[in-house]
């Protein structure tokens, strides 16, 4: 089936068909391709995106702007501090303006009504660069990284998802998994499954994929026989730090170690993560985790061991974000 998506903005996988979906990785796969050899064509000369940033981003904006620069296009990054955007200017009339000017928006934030609105009046393809509701650029380098990693096609494929599955991450992959028809298993404390709208939505999905979805808190029957085991940060940007010990108590026996990848039975089991990830205590804020709860010195939702080992694929997973958000601005632009 041909594949169309000029002008089309990307606001959370929702819209977006199983064919889409497929068609931006495959594209992503083949830009991927032509930027090792060498033999990448610019096609996104002249072009120029606005980058609204209202979360702090290494991987989102350093794929966005790379990405732009290797097909040609001009990029402008826009901080809070630089735009009067929900401060002295509304939304709607800050898009108005931004479509005037450029040819694609970028926005990260935590508003999903926010980027959706950027949609409905910008005129020009909006990106969702993430929002506490969804994360969807995140899902297209996910679903690159594991179809780089499999044998197998992604229909035929199961993954893991542990932890705080009531995140932007969590409602994410339930969704991709559904419409690319694969085998998800979701483990996380009954606090923190997937709320009952996004089941509802993702079940709905799976019915016309067949996709299999099994939401457990039993993380050891959750990983096994699994390709992959995915987790994230056990508290999302912008939570308040008190959280943080409420979230340790409960999640501890989701934390991914050797004995949980070990527990897939699958010696070719993957460890995938979206980043940052606190599997150290090299960072301020994993040293503040360790000196409060000195259990978490191996690692907070992962262990070191885990994180640095042969099974992790994290920074293939991060590469691309470059080249699915460079697909991304290649079918919606070019």
């Amino acid at each position: 089936m041909a594949v169309n998506l000029r002008g089309r903005s990307l606001l959370s996988l929702v819209e977006e068909t199983p064919a889409e979906i497929r068609y931006l990785v495959e594209l992503a796969l083949d830009l991927k391709r032509a930027k090792i050899s060498g033999q990448e064509r610019r096609l996104l000369v002249g072009k120029s995106v606005a980058l609204v940033f209202e979360k702090t981003s290494t991987r989102t904006r350093s794929a966005f702007e790379v990405a732009a620069a290797d097909q040609g296009a001009h990029t402008t990054f826009l901080e809070p501090s630089s735009t009067q955007m929900g401060h002295k200017e509304s939304v709607r009339d800050t898009a108005r303006v931004l479509g005037r000017m450029y040819d694609a928006i970028e926005y990260r934030g935590a508003h999903q009504e926010t980027v959706e609105e950027l949609a409905r009046y910008a005129g020009v393809p909006v990106y969702n660069g993430l929002t506490d509701e969804w994360h969807p650029t995140q899902m297209l380098a996910d679903a690159l990284t594991m179809m780089e990693h499999s044998d197998r096609p992604l229909h035929e494929t199961s993954f893991a998802y542990l932890g705080d599955a009531r995140n932007n991450t969590g409602h994410s992959l339930l969704l991709l998994g559904a419409k690319l028809g694969m085998d998800v298993r979701i483990a996380a404390p009954e606090a923190l499954q997937p709320s009952a709208e996004v089941l509802e939505l993702c079940r709905g999905v799976a019915e016309g994929t067949g996709a299999r979805l099994t939401v457990t808190d039993d993380p050891r029957a959750a990983v096994r026989g699994v390709d992959f085991v995915h987790t994230d940060v056990w508290v999302s940007m912008g939570e308040p730090a008190q959280a943080w010990d409420e979230r340790i108590d409960v999640l501890l026996p989701y934390r991914v170690d050797a004995a949980l990848m070990a527990a897939t039975g699958n010696p070719r089991s993957r460890f995938m993560h979206c980043l940052p990830a606190f599997h150290d205590d090299r960072t301020t804020v994993g040293a503040e985790l360790v000196a409060r709860r000195p259990e978490l010195a191996g690692g907070v939702e992962v262990t070191d061991e885990v994180f640095e080992s042969p099974a992790s694929i994290v920074f293939d997973e991060a590469e691309n974000r470059l080249h699915t958000i460079k697909a991304l601005m290649v079918a919606t632009l070019a």
